[in-house]
């Protein structure tokens, strides 16, 4: 029984994990790619397009592995780094004063806070009822 909740809390965190990822994906990126890459041009992203795309390649495909837990590490490991070039980029707080400088800290630290879960999940792996926890569990013993 303990097994059967650890795998299940597994599964519930690593969506939950996913969900802004993926969300930020289908539910932004896409709809709203040219605004989008107007706005990562604006703040002085090379090749917004170009780059913009592979963000939508990272979030999509890190989100479906860690939901899956396939590949999960690689997966956390295109979420890193995306987090941490959207940081970069994005949530500058040094260049600002007063309240804005307060909401991008907020995002930085936020973003510091998923940067440190991808390193967890890079180094710890997807957990229990994962498909790379039931590919490691199902070869055969030499």
């Amino acid at each position: 029984m303990k097994n059967l909740i650890q795998g299940i809390g597994t599964i519930l965190g690593r969506i939950m994990i996913a969900t802004i990822f993926l969300m930020s994906a289908v539910g932004n990126k896409i709809p709203k790619f040219n605004d989008v890459a107007a706005y990562m041009a604006s703040e002085g992203v090379p090749l917004p397009q170009l780059m913009l795309v592979g963000a939508i390649v990272f979030l999509i495909a890190g989100s479906l592995s860690l939901i899956a837990g396939f590949k999960a590490r690689i997966g956390a490991g295109l979420l890193l780094i995306f987090l941490v070039l959207t940081t970069y980029y994005f949530h500058d707080f040094w260049k600002f004063a007063g309240q804005e400088q307060q909401m991008q800290m907020i995002q930085f630290m936020k973003n510091l806070s998923l940067m440190g879960t991808m390193v967890f999940l890079i180094f710890n792996g997807s957990g229990a009822m994962s498909l790379d926890n039931r590919r490691a569990t199902s070869k055969p013993r030499s």
